[in-house]
């Protein structure tokens, strides 16, 4: 994630940094999908067996440099497939279907997020869905959040920037955390980051975040807000956050920023 202060709001501005691309992409126009054949489970410890193999041949062909995309995209296949399995067998009560346990396209980002470790995809895919139903993002809609956005605080711009990325806009003046009721401000915030993302266009996979801090005071600040952002965007959306643009930031952010920087190191890991 990418971090610039801005002097003001510039229209049609060049990018400052294009977006990085992950070295581990699927080819374009490839729908990712992995099935598990098996039908006995009898047989889960050959399948376990015969995975193990399958990563020992790929390994193998990586150390003589015989790797090439086909193993690559077989690799991420098998470890998908090995993810689905475990968390039909460990974490069989989580819901399953988009955004559930067998998402196959949920299951991929959370691999390319823990650089393809399956155990801590794991964890951090499970405490995503468990707090996807909790908080109740399925529900949220234009009216559930209709009285806190009619603030301005915040909204998706409706044009994508200049590296096709949907753009989602904070006004820190309008946040009054003494006002507003802290839950609609979260609301709020994971109803935008969904819609965001829903404008991706093909081939994006990131948002970018305007910050805009004119007018910005100490009536503005909240720190519990704060947090909650961060650990949305790590433990929830990791890697959504392309870049952050700062607009106008006043000394009296600065504290603020003392504050913040520790969190951006968590969230950069």
């Amino acid at each position: 994630m990418m971090i610039h202060t801005c002097v003001a709001l510039r229209p049609c501005r060049p990018p400052l940094i294009s977006s990085s691309k992950s070295t581990l992409q699927r080819p374009p126009n490839c729908k990712f999908s992995v099935r598990n054949c098996i039908r006995d489970p009898n047989n889960s410890q050959k399948a376990g067996a015969k995975i193990l193999f399958i990563l020992s041949e790929l390994v193998s062909a990586f150390s003589v440099r015989k790797f090439n995309h086909f193993d690559e995209f077989y690799l991420i296949s098998v470890l998908v497939l090995e993810v689905k399995e475990k968390l039909e067998k460990e974490h069989y009560n989580l819901p399953v279907g988009e955004n559930g346990r067998d998402d196959e396209d949920m299951i991929l980002w959370y691999l390319k997020d823990r650089r393809f470790s399956v155990e801590e995809a794991i964890a951090k895919l499970t405490k995503a869905i468990k707090w996807r139903q909790e908080f109740g993002v399925a529900d949220l809609s234009e009216d559930t959040v209709k009285s806190i956005a009619k603030t301005g605080k915040a909204y998706v711009h409706d044009f994508l920037d200049v590296n096709d990325r949907p753009v989602l806009i904070v006004v820190a003046s309008k946040h009054l955390p003494d006002v507003h009721d802290p839950r609609d401000n979260e609301k709020l915030c994971v109803f935008l980051i969904e819609k965001a993302l829903s404008k991706l266009p093909a081939g994006q996979e990131q948002i970018l975040g305007i910050f805009d801090l004119r007018g910005f005071g100490t009536r503005n600040a909240d720190l519990s807000y704060l947090t909650f952002l961060f650990d949305v965007f790590y433990y929830y959306y990791p890697k959504r956050l392309g870049e952050v643009l700062f607009v106008e930031a006043p000394f009296v952010f600065q504290p603020i920023w003392q504050l913040t920087k520790p969190l951006l190191k968590s969230y950069a890991s």
